[in-house]
């Protein structure tokens, strides 16, 4: 961590990303793609946990990824949220998932984001998945 936050505003940081991580998750499992793109700056980048060597660049192609998915049932539970704050605009984190679908094998993974400060409050810059099986 950087020396330009103070303890309190670390903790503060550390809370808004993982609160967006817990978000990102809702959101999906509700279909509400659109609230879920606007959690991303408009130049991120974001490759899915099963697709983690084809990132999709650009707030709007990660709308239309996502609205081009038929509809299905699932369940995200993330957990082991760690937050590492640069900077007063800037943190990373890692958070493992497990991704539960009726009538198919649950899916466990992770995700390394990359958080930035906009005029909007924190968003994704990235966010990549990987499955560990």
């Amino acid at each position: 961590m950087t020396g330009d936050v103070t303890e309190e505003e670390r903790r503060a940081i550390e809370a808004d990303c993982a609160r967006l991580i817990a978000l990102y998750a809702n959101l999906n499992d509700a279909g509400r793609w659109d609230e879920l793109a606007a959690l991303y700056t408009e130049d991120a980048a974001m490759a899915r946990p099963t697709a983690p060597d084809a990132p999709i660049v650009g707030r709007a192609a990660i709308l239309a990824a996502f609205t081009a998915r038929p509809p299905r049932r699932t369940r995200h539970l993330c957990s082991n949220v760690v937050i590492e704050v640069v900077g007063p605009d800037e943190a990373r984190g890692e958070s493992a998932m497990v991704l539960f679908q009726p009538d198919a094998a649950p899916l466990a993974g992770s995700f390394h984001d990359r958080f930035v400060r906009t005029g909007a409050g924190w968003r994704f810059a990235e966010r990549r998945g990987s499955l560990a099986w």
